[in-house]
């Protein structure tokens, strides 16, 4: 659809007056600000609505920061998704401002804005007050390494906060290291994405360090960074200690050698239901490996491993596991 900003405020009305509607869904409509500041309004009338999509709608600084002022105001939305929205630091830090009094948003979404590492900051130091924030999304919002301590400092102290995505947000070595000293004290999350942020293999090492101290965490993505051999050999290591993670993706980290080190985890482990192992070159040896481990391990109930140069294709006895492996890898 195309509502634009006229139909906005005409939706808005509407809302001021509605007492039944409880999910609202209008993102990818060209609001603009003033369909978002309508809205706004709209919400701090409003007691019905529960969850309300925004997805790139073009609310920019007027809308945000209004929508932002709302959620002092309103009590009964728990799931507010403001995602690829134009919004910056400034509309961070209302948001931020919002969250130390709000007590009902449990699901805040705000991937693909531009917030800096100032606007996180702001919504960091809202983490340590705010105590029913359950998920929120901060990829694609250029945190850097700066915004990555502020969060990890920030999960030092916070006890609700459940599910955590950092996609794509340069965090580095220095918010790598610092996200993974947080894992070794944090004991509430359980989901945390840290893909593409350009972590190696020591930010690999320090993170299966936190996952033999960690008992909580039970997701953990690392797709699209640079973890290598050592990085991946540590983080196996860790698999043979921890009894929680379920879900691990260490797609494109050019493990190499790193890929048969899983592999002999995979004989010990028995949590993990689900890994991503692809484009990671782990070659004949590595596979070797992995087919050994398949016929000893009972609990994996999902393995990809696309475009590794194995050379052959895995099989595996257990019914419950689907092997996602396309290609053996010899044609490349």
């Amino acid at each position: 659809n195309n509502l634009g900003s006229k139909g906005g405020k005409a939706l808005a009305e509407a809302l001021s007056k509605n007492f039944s509607l409880t999910f609202l869904d209008i993102g990818y409509n060209n609001l603009g600000s003033k369909g978002g500041k309508a809205l706004a309004e709209a919400l701090c009338k409003n007691s019905a609505l529960i969850s309300l999509n925004l997805i790139s709608n073009a609310l920019g600084s007027e809308g945000g920061n209004a929508l932002a002022d709302a959620l002092h105001k309103n009590s009964t939305l728990t799931t507010l998704d403001l995602s690829d929205n134009d919004l910056g630091f400034k509309e961070g830090k209302a948001l931020a401002d919002a969250l130390c009094k709000n007590l009902t948003l449990k699901d805040l979404n705000l991937n693909y804005n531009n917030l800096g590492s100032k606007g996180i900051k702001a919504l960091a130091d809202a983490l340590c007050k705010n105590s029913t924030l359950i998920s929120l999304n901060l990829g694609y919002n250029k945190l850097g390494s700066k915004g990555g301590k502020a969060l990890a400092d920030a999960l030092c102290k916070n006890s609700t906060l459940k599910d955590l995505n950092l996609q794509d947000n340069i965090l580095g070595t220095k918010g790598g290291k610092a996200l993974a000293d947080a894992l070794c004290k944090n004991s509430t999350l359980t989901s945390l994405n840290l893909s593409d942020n350009e972590l190696e293999s020591e930010e690999g090492k320090a993170l299966a360090y936190a996952l033999c101290k960690n008992s909580t965490l039970t997701s953990l993505n690392l797709y699209c960074n640079d973890i290598g051999s050592e990085g991946g050999k540590a983080l196996a290591d860790a698999l043979c200690k921890n009894s929680t993670l379920t879900s691990l993706n260490l797609q494109d980290n050019n493990l190499g050698s790193g890929g048969k080190a899983l592999a002999d985890a995979l004989c010990n482990n028995s949590t993990l239901t689900s890994l991503n192992i692809r484009y990671n070159k782990l070659g004949s040896n590595g596979g070797k490996a992995l087919a050994v481990a398949l016929c000893k391990n009972s609990t994996l109930t999902y393995l990809s491993i696309n475009s590794n140069y194995i050379g052959f294709k895995l099989k595996s006895n257990n019914p419950n596991l689907k092997i996602v492996q396309e290609d053996t890898g010899d044609s490349r």
